[in-house]
């Protein structure tokens, strides 16, 4: 049923008649907001990628329990392939949005880390990026990719970035936190989008933040004294530098393996392989000329 109006009217949730849209913005689902009787919903169409290591089981899961822990919308239906949710009367955040409220972010995401763990149920889930680069090599030389010359660098890369890390405690991760993740109601932040959330440090959702959200140094440094509650040591600092270099290679990766597997209406892959590459080849630079080699 590749209609989406005929998907939707199908979905037995609805009780009487419905409009819909679409919803921008997805790179790999397809989602629409609803209104029926004066509500609003998103319904959001996705099958499972274990190429990505998405399973839609768990990001139900997760998705049940950022509500119940206070930070995500409510889930109101499920079954395999379809979500839908209440929708939230807030700003989507971009990058400026993001460096705006860095401090609340950084609040929010502590809090998110560290209660998470409470409400999650079920096989406990790592999501730990240098493996998941690892991963993606292999896929990417199975599949042919066009940057096969590229994999031993890029492994190399990953080597050398996961070399700085620094231990931390385990925490509860979102692990996709580009800014349009972040929802503001005036009143507080909601978080959504679960399908890459697990166990891991605090380090891939701040190195994250910071990248997607183009912070300079001052305000990487002002995002991880807000997150720990005090100023960075030069440890901290590189090893967060250096996690920001492994979630451009990842997106990059992820776009690359997606040039292979998926195939969403108004999203060119390989334009986005080519945007991740560009600004992995600047936050190389400048992790390199302050902090060297390993």
């Amino acid at each position: 049923m590749s209609d989406p109006g005929k998907r939707i009217e199908a979905v037995p949730y609805w009780t009487s008649a419905i409009t819909w849209e679409p919803l921008k913005g997805g790179l790999s689902n397809e989602s629409f907001t609803v209104t029926q009787n004066g509500e609003k919903f998103v319904c959001r169409f996705g099958i499972d990628f274990p190429f990505h290591h998405v399973s839609r089981e768990r990001e139900i899961m997760v998705t049940r329990a950022a509500h119940a822990a206070g930070f995500a919308p409510e889930l109101v239906y499920s079954e395999p392939g379809i979500m839908i949710s209440r929708f939230i009367d807030a700003k989507t955040y971009g990058a400026e949005d993001v460096q705006a409220n860095l401090g609340r972010i950084a609040e929010t995401v502590g809090q998110f880390h560290n209660t998470m763990a409470h409400h999650v149920r079920g096989a406990g889930f790592i999501f730990w990026v240098f493996h998941v680069i690892r991963d993606y090599a292999r896929t990417l030389r199975e599949g042919g990719s066009r940057k096969m010359d590229q994999l031993l660098a890029y492994l190399a890369l990953a080597e050398e970035m996961e070399t700085a890390q620094v231990p931390l405690p385990i925490v509860f991760g979102h692990h996709d936190f580009l800014p349009a993740n972040f929802m503001d109601d005036g009143e507080k932040l909601w978080i959504i989008d679960f399908e890459y959330a697990g166990f891991s440090t605090a380090m891939f959702d701040l190195a994250g933040i910071a990248s997607n959200a183009e912070f300079d140094a001052g305000q990487a440094d002002e995002l991880l004294s807000v997150y720990f509650g005090r100023a960075p040591d030069d440890a901290l600092r590189k090893s967060h530098a250096a996690m920001q270099c492994a979630s451009l290679l990842r997106e990059a990766m992820w776009s690359m393996v997606s040039e292979l597997r998926l195939d969403v209406p108004g999203v060119d892959y390989e334009e986005y392989t080519e945007e991740n590459l560009a600004m992995l080849e600047t936050a190389v630079e400048v992790y390199r000329s302050t902090h060297g080699r390993v």
